[in-house]
């Protein structure tokens, strides 16, 4: 497994990610739905991509991608629907709340990714080292 490749790629979504949000800041609202429009693409095509890793990895992954892919969908209806919901929106101190509550949802998603780069680290690493154990039983074997 190339796992170098994968964080190469990885890197560049989160930079591309950073860059995107900073510009986010300085662009209007319908400047900000085109971006958020395209951000949802961008996640329904991750989601494609992690199904088929799931699909070629088997049965034994099965359930826990299956959950998280199932979550991410789920997450990704609930924001559709705050947007929605926050367009209509005309009470300024409802609006306000309702930023803050998004803005915590944001910050837990970094949150999450944080975690999931940590438990990604360890089952590469923990890949890695059952490669290295395979390998050398293998040498042991022939030897």
């Amino acid at each position: 497994m190339d796992f170098s490749r994968r964080l190469d790629d990885l890197e560049q979504r989160v930079e591309a990610t950073k860059a995107a949000v900073q510009a986010a800041a300085t662009e209007s609202r319908e400047q900000l739905r085109q971006r958020i429009d395209q951000a949802q693409q961008d996640a329904k095509d991750a989601q494609q991509r992690a199904q088929q890793r799931v699909d070629q990895a088997g049965d034994r992954a099965r359930g826990k991608f299956a959950q998280m892919k199932a979550d991410a969908a789920a997450k990704m209806d609930d924001i559709q629907a705050k947007i929605d919901r926050r367009t209509r929106q005309l009470d300024a101190d409802m609006a306000a709340d309702e930023a803050a509550w998004v803005e915590a949802d944001a910050a837990d998603a970094l949150d999450y990714a944080e975690w999931a780069v940590d438990n990604a680290q360890l089952a590469m690493l923990d890949a890695i080292d059952a490669r290295a154990y395979a390998d050398d039983l293998a040498k042991a074997a022939s030897s």
